[in-house]
């Protein structure tokens, strides 16, 4: 006889960690006018202070929080802070800092194909302005491995089938993710108006390894 009152449970083992944050204001003025001189940009620029890409547009100054959204910023560093913290938990002292900062605008029915982001150790996204039914997609990193029995298929979508998963996303919202996770935002049919975002990169100064194992690595 089948004891159908047994103990069960699912473990999740070695979760992707993937950071939300809301900003609890809108922008100031400042801000919005920062937006527009980031896209205005040099006007001896081609397109302005935009270069186009597959299905969206970027600024053409991949630097942007050097000079500009100086607010945004230090909420940015203020996450990027408590996701080391919680998440990576380095031994080391360590300071992840902001690498390249740029300014994205989709228009309606606009795409970003999916990538990833080298020479990085944590990625963002900060959202200026969203549209209709906004998400961001992820895919599991695992999903070529899931992918190997294709006749298995799935009659609902979990967190323990999928090979890909999306994040509903809002005006003032900022994501922060393993810069190798692939992630892309498909075609918004619904959308009326432009979405627009900050993207950026985090490396690492500081002390790597040890001198003993040699593995010591000073980044500066």
């Amino acid at each position: 006889m089948t004891n159908k009152s047994s103990n069960q449970e699912i473990v999740g083992l070695f979760p992707t960690p993937v950071y939300i944050a809301e900003r609890g204001s809108d922008l100031t003025a400042e801000e919005k006018l920062d937006i527009k001189k980031i896209q205005d940009g040099d006007t001896r620029m081609r397109n302005g202070g935009m270069n186009t890409s597959m299905g969206n547009t970027y600024s053409a100054n991949n630097y942007i929080f050097d000079k500009y959204l100086k607010e945004i910023k230090q909420f940015c560093d203020y996450h990027i802070e408590k996701y080391v913290k919680e998440i990576i938990n380095p031994k080391e002292k360590l300071d992840f800092y902001i690498t390249q900062s740029w300014l994205n605008v989709t228009e309606a029915n606009g795409f970003h194909h999916k990538h990833s982001h080298q020479n990085s150790i944590i990625s963002g996204v900060f959202y200026i302005s969203t549209v209709e039914e906004d998400k961001i997609t992820f895919e599991d990193p695992n999903c070529q491995v899931k992918s190997a029995s294709p006749w298995l298929k799935e009659e609902s979508f979990n967190v323990w089938n999928s090979t890909s998963w999306f994040i509903p996303i809002e005006n003032n919202t900022l994501i922060l993710f393993p810069s190798y996770l692939n992630h892309q935002v498909e075609r918004n049919q619904k959308a009326t108006s432009n979405r627009v975002s900050v993207s950026f990169n985090c490396y690492v100064k500081g002390r790597l390894g040890a001198a003993n194992e040699l593995t010591e690595l000073f980044l500066k």
